[in-house]
């Protein structure tokens, strides 16, 4: 039985939607991974998965060295043994072939392309979700059904817990959940009026800022403005912890990053902001009730591939001009959904 290795050392949303590659790739043989530190660790309890090896490649496998080891350790075994590369740098390319992998399958547009044997067409047009699930379909296949392409994630028992114990230390017992995401890597992915839909969510259920220990001062605005009643889990979960802390929640609403991707990983109802970017890109919402809020027909949008960290135009309206009520509509619109099921 052949082996597949999937290369997915990109961000971290990425990696949650790769996992319906990885599913598909399961049914077919064992599934190992190369993935970055913090991306192995949403791999924990897959049942896709069945090992991960951390590719430090900033860090502790920046030079040759580390390079040369992480391909001993994911070296193939057998000629018929495929490696998918989710990442198409050159340098994934490079680490696949340097682990032995006869089979190289990647996108006609990676930089590292020259490098495989089989390329796919990039399709601008689906969900990267699709786009990387087709990875490991023929070339004339059609459209799968939405849960196939649907990321997944698998929180364990010492997860739940670790949620159960911020509920409990913050008094919430039964209580309905409304998770809000203010943060990003990106600056202009930040929408700036947080604070004020905070107060009027809590009219729904209380209020849980999610993000990492870089946030922690959007949530303490956050926690001021619906007078100390918001749940600050900012950093003090693990990012499969957060996936199970999202799974109890009646909504999400969230920037174009990372916590949209764990919340369609857990079908949690989700509405996302975007500004800068677009979710034409292929990294919109994949929950079954979701809705995008965003600022129609600005000339300048989308600006960036990513979201840069200011204005190039120093105005801002992608963000600025996405008020409280158009997003509080998108949630009445998502939650009348999620009765009408």
């Amino acid at each position: 039985m052949s082996r597949a290795l999937v290369i997915q050392t990109s961000f971290l949303g990425d990696m949650v939607l790769t996992t319906g590659l990885l599913r598909e790739l399961a049914q077919r043989g064992p599934v190992d991974v190369v993935a970055t530190p913090t991306s192995a660790e949403i791999l924990a309890h897959h049942p896709a998965v069945r090992h991960v090896y951390r590719f430090d490649k900033r860090g502790t496998h920046a030079g040759i060295g580390g390079f040369r080891a992480v391909a001993r350790l994911a070296r193939a075994h057998d000629p018929t043994d495929v490696a998918y590369l989710a990442q198409g740098s050159l340098r994934s390319a490079a680490l696949a072939m340097a682990a032995g992998f006869q089979q190289r399958v990647g996108f006609d547009s990676s930089a590292g392309r020259f490098l495989y044997t089989r390329q796919v067409p990039h399709r601008r047009e689906l969900h990267h979700a699709e786009r990387l699930w087709r990875l490991a379909a023929s070339d004339d296949q059609a459209s799968p059904p939405a849960s196939t392409v649907r990321p997944s994630l698998h929180p364990g028992p010492e997860e739940e817990d670790a949620v159960q114990r911020l509920l409990d230390v913050n008094a919430l017992a039964g209580e309905t959940m409304v998770a809000v995401a203010p943060g990003s890597i990106w600056g202009t992915k930040r929408w700036p009026y947080y604070s004020a839909l905070a107060r009027r969510l809590s009219l729904l259920g209380r209020v849980v800022v999610i993000g990492s220990d870089k946030d922690r001062e959007l949530a303490a605005e956050i926690v001021h403005e619906t007078f100390g009643s918001a749940i600050d889990a900012t950093g003090r979960l693990s990012l499969l912890g957060s996936a199970a802390l999202l799974r109890r929640a009646l909504v999400l609403v969230t920037n174009d990053s990372a916590p949209l991707h764990l919340a369609s990983a857990v079908d949690t109802p989700t509405v996302a902001l975007f500004g800068p970017t677009v979710p034409a890109f292929g990294f919109g919402p994949l929950a079954t009730a979701r809705r995008i809020a965003e600022v129609p027909m600005l000339e300048c949008r989308p600006c960036d591939a990513h979201g840069p960290q200011r204005c190039p135009l120093t105005h801002w309206r992608c963000m600025r001009d996405l008020n409280v009520a158009d997003v509080l509509e998108a949630v009445d619109a998502v939650q009348r959904e999620v009765q009408e099921r």
